[in-house]
């Protein structure tokens, strides 16, 4: 699907420019990957994602890695460890570290037990979530040590007070409206427990910005770079704004590829009335429109030749790619893997295979099917054994 990147963007578009993002026109000849949110699930179903895409060397010609909420996680431990894995635009590399250490987090639950130490404890959900990613995966590493471009690695979140979105990354941390920093010194920790802060129980987070000694370059935000905005960010779940990560590639890029882990919400004949449980529904109900929305938007972008690339998710049907060589994935099983929720807790072992094995067959097809036809087509799932169910 060709487009032509000198051409401003539609008024369909799924992504707006915002007043500080000259220069986003004419696009980027470039490739950025989107990873969505989704707990858990998100975040193995992606690490199928980038075991496909480096298999077949496309991992080393990204340009820019957007994630938000559980795909903050799975791109927060790939550029940790990227300057190691010697990724190159020709050949696979050995991943096996990002793999390990995310399957690793996956056998722990860690939402349950930061919540009620953050309601009866002296410290905020947020910041007993942040303390587990460093444990477990970052071990004090800042968005310092991310790599240089390319890839930028954007690691999204949602600014609760200027209701935009605040992106981490090694050469800046933005919110459009507060400014930009420079070479920012947060820990990777506290962006990836940023962006994961799905409401209403893991948000908001509260980043003290005096502590990391961020200065907000003069006149560089729109309308709001005065106090307490430049002293405290107040964060939430990046989805909240964008909920597949794909703004921040979106504006750049000829080529966009969406790995969708999203949730869905299900029909209920009885939705429940008291305030809580009824909040909490009518959070999903306008997630799911809007996922929806830029779901169709971005696919449509792709028929028009607006844009080339591809979107994969967790429901969709692996029959709709024309490909006679997909590996099988029944989708009914499938659907099986799409409905686990969206979470922080522990997934056993054969489901964690299983949703890698999925992230992998998806990828595999709609790169084959929209993006690559010369990818030869791969001879098995990465973990055999347990298929997708």
């Amino acid at each position: 699907m060709q487009t032509d990147p000198h051409q401003p963007q539609s008024a369909q578009s799924p992504v707006r420019l915002t007043p500080n993002d000259a220069g986003a026109t004419p696009l980027k000849d470039g490739i950025g990957l989107c990873l969505s949110g989704g707990g858990y699930r998100a975040m193995l179903f992606h690490v199928g994602t980038i075991i496909r895409l480096n298999e077949a060397a496309y991992l080393g010609k990204l340009d820019r890695i957007s994630s938000v909420s559980g795909g903050s996680i799975t791109a927060g431990v790939l550029g940790l460890h990227w300057k190691n894995l010697g990724v190159t635009a020709n050949a696979p590399a050995n991943i096996s570290i990002v793999v390990d250490e995310i399957r690793k987090l996956a056998s722990h639950t860690i939402d349950i037990g930061s919540v009620l130490e953050g309601v009866f404890g002296p410290s905020h959900v947020s910041t007993k979530i942040e303390e587990a990613y460093d444990r477990m995966l970052f071990h004090g590493a800042t968005l310092q040590d991310l790599p240089d471009d390319p890839p930028r690695f954007v690691i999204n979140a949602t600014s609760v007070q200027s209701t935009v979105l605040w992106r981490f990354s090694k050469p800046f941390m933005a919110d459009y409206r507060v400014g930009m920093v420079r070479h920012p010194g947060i820990p990777l920790a506290g962006a990836v427990a940023a962006s994961s802060a799905f409401p209403p129980v893991l948000s908001p987070s509260e980043l003290d910005l005096n502590k990391y000694g961020c200065v907000f370059e003069p006149d560089s935000g729109e309308d709001l770079q005065t106090e307490p905005y430049i002293s405290k960010a107040v964060l939430t779940d990046g989805g909240v704004y964008d909920n597949m990560g794909l703004e921040t590639v979106w504006k750049d890029y000829a080529t966009v590829l969406v790995s969708d882990a999203g949730g869905h919400v299900e029909a209920e004949d009885s939705p429940h009335r008291d305030w809580a449980r009824h909040a909490y529904r009518i959070l999903d109900v306008v997630d799911n429109q809007v996922r929806s929305l830029r779901k169709r938007q971005v696919i449509d972008a792709f028929k028009l030749g607006e844009r080339k690339g591809a979107y994969w998710g967790t429901r969709t049907d692996i029959l709709d790619y024309p490909l006679q060589t997909a590996l099988p994935c029944p989708f009914t099983k499938t659907m099986d893997l799409a409905r686990i929720p969206t979470r922080l807790k522990a997934i056993e072992d054969t489901q964690q295979e299983q949703l890698i094995n999925w992230g992998y067959a998806v990828c595999d097809a709609a790169m084959r099917a929209h993006v690559d036809s010369t990818l030869a087509p791969p001879v098995d799932f990465p973990y055999p054994g347990s298929g997708v169910g």
